[in-house]
């Protein structure tokens, strides 16, 4: 029997970006071509050749990020140090760009496939790393700009309003409230 009550119905959800869309397609194109040359290259050499290549990878990858992971290391203490010296960190701050594309390309060389380590290499290279680099920052800016009320962008945005350097800037908070709104006179005391 039916009472002719209409079903609530769910909010519709928000379409999926692009990204969702796109990223396991381009995971599993990803994956069938490694494999794929792989093969090419066990066809035209051997399987020893192929399991040298691979286990080369992973060697170099890990000097990469070990590295990678020391020159971090030395620039965040040389930091601190110039910071309990009293030098400001703007003026001798140590070049530490390029660390983290250092750790990536060194990923990179550690997963199987060539694919992979051809783009590791070009990661280890200076003007690869700086383009990289630019571009990264130029997006997440962009995405930071255009980030609506209440998303994690929105967020990082607020975080970045802060100075860095640990300054109070003085200001004034201005608020539209009714007088009735605001409670008068001191608050009793809070009792368990």
């Amino acid at each position: 029997m039916t009472t002719g009550a209409q079903t609530p119905r769910s909010p519709a959800r928000p379409p999926r970006s692009r990204l969702r869309t796109f990223l396991p397609l381009g995971v599993a194109l990803w994956l069938v071509l490694e494999i794929w040359l792989l093969t090419v290259v066990a066809g035209a050499s051997n399987g020893f050749v192929v399991f040298l290549l691979l286990v080369a990878g992973v060697v170099l990858g890990s000097v990469v990020i070990k590295a990678a992971g020391r020159r971090a290391f030395r620039n965040l203490t040389d930091t601190l140090n110039q910071q309990q010296s009293g030098i400001p960190p703007e003026s001798a701050r140590p070049n530490s760009e390029g660390n983290g594309l250092m750790m990536l390309g060194g990923l990179l060389l550690i997963l199987p496939g060539l694919i992979s380590d051809v783009l590791g290499l070009l990661m280890l290279l200076p003007p690869v790393q700086k383009a990289v680099s630019r571009y990264a920052q130029r997006t997440v800016e962009r995405k930071l700009r255009d980030a609506g009320p209440g998303t994690l962008g929105d967020a990082f945005r607020q975080a970045r309003m802060h100075r860095p350097d640990g300054k109070v800037v003085q200001g004034e908070v201005i608020r539209d409230e009714h007088p009735d709104d605001t409670p008068q006179g001191p608050r009793p005391p809070l009792t368990r």
